[in-house]
Order: structure tokens, then C-alpha cells, then sequence
């Protein structure tokens, strides 16, 4: 019933993904989304509670360098039901989403619930600005996107936690000085964690960071190693004979040899090589949906036995070879894989980047997240999903560079951008200590098989130390595994993560 529930919503995801033509958007740092709880809550003392689907409104500040401009409506919600008098509050934004109908990180299926739950604490999932309906303004033009910023996003939570007057009995008196706050993110929303208590120390008391892409990278092409290590090794071969190739006829300029493995994808109509050569990374973002009770109906696993099985026979280590893959994977997205990204768009509208007049591009209303996470890697944080360098094992073409994706921040903000920008990713690192973070009470929790991995602080030869004061863990789980408590309950090694965290919530709060 969970691989069921897994699975649709995976599929759910993709077609609301359809006709996205930037891929780096289908792998942003996003936490897993679980189905809302149905159920009945009630407090320690038998009260029923409100539905944890109630919403509720903060006034925040437009701008926290000019109070004067005025508050906005900042959607949050909350749970209390193991909260007695004395206990934390749990605290979250699910980070670069429409926050609503991520409610089940109000509950014990996640660790935000499980930590409420051990500590007899109060649960609370708050909105980011110019995600969903929390705008300061009714657009999400680059004028009004200039408020949003790493630093107006910590000051939201720290002025959340200071003056707000939560709904549930007492709630007027919570606040930092006096109850314990524990911030809680994933992903992107881990970094800001770790971000605001290097930022505003002393106001959280603990943190839970998972997956946490604490380091702002430009030529983020890390993103696909741990893919390649962890993904089967015959389909890992046949790729990386495939990307070889394309990558050849790209250097010899042998626009006959890929109009023609365009044409084998079915792509042919693509005009420019570089979108066609982002389109196969579709297949590898595909990847970042896994979790561990997630099974081989999974797409990425499609993927692979479209490669790899032939007549029933596995291929070896070495893959089937190259022709044998550029066939499997082109019939692949003819009959399978074109539908399921683009139904029945066309390939130049779906996977082209170069038609700036797309409303993709121009629609500047409310609740795209797409568009605002968008502003946030041209300016700060990058993360472009490129090529690596020559010499590396590559199952992304070389062709993509970050200036692929730097091009398309000036289609997407004409009006700040007349030039493919650089984002500000050693401003953010200095000033967020990226890698170099240093904080009592922060709790890292990461997975082997995180394509994020290598922005954490679990990156490859960082050997960042593992102290009492500030933990990290590894286990074995995907993106932010360790977030939801059933993948605890098939995975041991994320299990482990779950009760070390706690073990410190716990020593932490007492």
C-alpha cells in the first residue's frame, strides 16, 4: 500500500513537471512529499484539535530592513497534540514549495512528529516567502522578487519565533526566551537551518538539518555522482557510452550523427543541442524520487531495464554496448518516456530553452514555484546540474555547462538580467560558513545514495569531523530518507540516523 501511494504520487509529480523546459528545476533540493493524514487529532488531555490541515495567518514583514513598507499574510499550520506545558516547538518550512499539503510534517510519520512526540512538543510548518500564497506582493515580477533572499527568509523564522502567538492554549507565551525552539529542514530547507543559527545564534536552541545543501555550488556537476555509483553498473556503462558519444559527434561538429540520435529518441525536432543533450538528463533526475520502500516499478528502474534486460538476460557489469544503448534508451522515450514528460506537447515547446516569449518564462503570477526557486539559484545559490570535468566518469553531457542554464535566467528575468548572471555563491558561503559551518545543537543527517550529497557536509574528501556538539550522520537512505519515519522502518541505516537524532534532541532539551 505505501510502494502504491509512493508511486502515484511520483507519477503525480511528473505530469504537473510536464513541459518544464529547464531541466534543472525537475532536481531541485525539494523534501519528500507524503499524503496528509485523514484522522482525528486530540491533545494529551482528550481535547479534539483542530484539522491539521487548518490554516493559519501571520503578519510578517515585507522587508526586514524597512519595517515601514508593512506585513504580508504568511500561511502556517500546526499540531499540538503531544504538546504538554514546558515542551519545544518544532519548527519548519518545507522550503521552495506551495507548503500546503505537506501537513504530514506535523506528525509522527516524520521526524519533526517523532521529536514532538518523544519531547511532548508543539509542531509547526511554516510557508517560505513567494512560495505558494505567502507574497509580499501579488506577482512575482523581478521587482517584487528582490525581496526574496537567504537572509530575508532566516529573518522570517527568527521574527516568526519571536512574536508570534500561536494558536493552541498558551501559545501567546512560547516564545524563544522562555521554550525551546527546534527549526527542522531538508534539502534546501536544511541549509537555511543551518544558515539562520550561523546567522542569528541563540535563538533556536537546536537544529535537525537533513540533506542539507549547506554549500552554494556554481558548476554543481557533483549532483550525478552518487547517481553513478549507486545506480545498476551495466546501466551506469551503457549511459556513459551513450554520453561519450553524443559528446563526440558534438566536438567533431557531425550535425549528421546527431540529427539522427536525435531522431532515435524521437527528439529530432529539437533545434539546439545543448536542450536535446538536457533532455537525457530527465532519466537521471528521475533518480532523486527514490526512497528505500520505493521498489523496481519505480520510473528511474524502468529506465534502467529498458537498458540493461534483453530476451530476460541481465547485461554484465560493462552494459550491452553502445549501439544496443543508444536504441533501448531512444525506444525508451518514444514509447514510454516522451509521454510521461511532455504528453502531448511538443518537443521544442516542452524541451526547448531558446523561445523566451513561452509563458513558462513570462507568467509572473503567484504560486510558481518553479519561477521563484529560479531567482533564487540565478542570484545565490547556482546549483547548476552540468557536465563534469574531462577525465571524470560523465552520465551528463559535457555540453552543459553552468552558461546553459545562466542563459535562461535572463529568459526568465529580462528586466534584471540583460547578460547570463553569476550567482553570488562565495558571498553565500562566507556568509553562511557552507561547508565550514560551526554550531552547538546542530544535528546533520545525510544519505549515501543523495544525489544533494555533495553539497552537504557529508561531501567526498570533506571529512568534515563528527562531534557531540554538532553530529552528522550517514546512512544509506536517498534525499532526505531520514525525514519520514517509514523509511526508518525498511532501512535500518536511516533507522539509525532517526534514533541518533533523536538521542540528541533529547540530551538537548532535557
Amino acid at each position: 500500500m505505501v510502494l502504491a501511494i509512493v508511486l502515484a504520487a511520483l507519477l503525480s509529480i511528473s505530469f504537473a513537471d510536464a513541459a518544464i523546459p529547464s531541466a534543472m528545476l525537475r532536481g531541485r533540493p525539494s523534501i519528500p512529499q507524503l499524503p496528509v493524514p485523514e484522522r482525528t487529532v486530540t491533545s494529551p488531555d482528550g481535547t479534539v484539535l483542530p484539522p491539521i490541515t487548518t490554516v493559519y495567518y501571520f503578519d510578517q514583514l515585507i522587508n526586514h530592513n524597512n519595517p515601514s513598507l508593512g506585513t504580508f499574510q504568511q500561511r502556517y499550520w500546526m499540531d499540538w497534540e503531544f504538546y504538554q506545558a514546558g515542551g519545544p516547538i518544532i519548527f519548519m518550512t518545507p522550503g521552495e514549495t506551495n507548503a500546503d499539503g505537506y501537513q504530514a510534517y506535523l506528525t509522527n510519520e516524520t521526524i519533526n512528529g517523532m521529536i514532538a512526540q518523544q519531547q511532548n512538543g508543539a509542531a509547526v510548518l511554516i510557508e517560505h516567502r513567494f512560495f505558494g500564497y505567502s507574497n509580499p506582493y501579488d506577482n512575482l515580477t523581478s521587482q517584487s522578487l528582490e525581496l526574496l533572499t537567504i537572509q530575508q527568509a532566516i529573518d522570517d523564522l527568527v521574527y516568526f519565533a519571536q512574536t508570534a502567538d500561536l494558536p493552541m492554549p498558551g501559545g501567546d507565551n512560547v516564545k524563544p526566551d522562555t521554550t525551546p525552539w527546534v527549526l527542522i529542514g531538508g534539502s534546501y530547507s536544511g541549509a537555511l537551518t543551518s544558515w539562520t543559527m550561523v546567522n542569528q545564534p541563540g535563538v533556536f536552541h537546536a537544529g535537525y538539518a537533513s540533506s542539507a545543501v549547506v554549500e552554494a555550488i556554481t558548476d554543481y556537476y557533483g549532483y550525478f555522482t552518487p547517481i553513478r555509483e549507486y545506480m545498476p553498473q551495466n546501466c551506469s556503462s551503457d549511459v556513459q557510452a551513450v554520453i561519450a558519444y553524443l559528446d563526440q559527434i558534438y566536438a567533431e561538429n557531425n550535425t549528421a550523427a546527431i540529427q539522427s540520435l536525435k531522431d532515435t529518441f524521437g527528439l529530432g525536432s529539437l533545434s539546439h543541442v545543448d536542450d536535446f543533450a538536457s533532455a537525457l538528463q530527465y532519466n537521471l533526475f528521475d533518480w532523486q524520487s527514490l526512497q528505500p520502500d520505493v521498489g523496481p516499478g519505480a520510473m528511474f528502474f524502468e529506465f534502467c531495464d529498458a537498458l540493461e534486460v534483453k530476451d530476460g538476460v541481465n547485461a554484465p557489469a560493462t552494459g550491452w554496448g553502445l549501439d544496443n544503448a543508444i536504441y533501448s534508451w531512444g525506444s525508451f522515450w518514444n514509447s514510454t518516456y516522451y509521454v510521461y514528460v511532455c504528453g502531448i506537447t511538443d518537443a521544442e515547446t516542452c524541451l526547448g530553452t531558446y523561445n523566451a516569449s513561452q509563458s513558462y518564462w513570462t507568467n509572473v503570477t503567484v504560486n510558481n514555484a518553479n519561477r521563484s526557486w529560479f531567482w533564487m539559484v540565478c542570484n545565490q545559490v547556482g546549483y547548476y546540474q552540468v557536465g563534469p570535468p574531462e577525465g571524470q566518469p560523465a552520465i551528463v553531457s559535457r555540453i552543459l555547462q553552468p552558461i546553459y542554464e545562466e542563459r535562461q535566467c535572463v529568459n526568465m528575468f529580462p528586466q534584471k538580467f540583460s547578460w547570463p548572471p553569476t550567482p553570488s555563491v562565495a558571498e553565500v558561503d562566507f556568509m553562511y560558513e557552507g561547508w565550514n559551518v560551526n554550531v552547538d545543537r546542530l544535528f546533520f543527517a545525510n544519505g549515501l545514495r543523495d544525489p544533494w550529497r555533495e553539497a552537504t557536509v557529508s561531501a567526498d574528501g570533506l571529512y568534515k569531523t563528527n562531534t557531540t556538539t554538532q553530529p552528522i550522520y550517514e546512512g544509506d537512505g536517498f534525499h532526505c530518507s531520514d525525514l519520514i519515519t517509514e523509511n526508518g522502518v525498511v532501512d535500518e541505516t536511516v533507522y539509525a540516523v532517526q534514533m541518533a537524532g533523536l538521542k540528541y534532541m533529547k540530551t538537548w532539551l532535557s
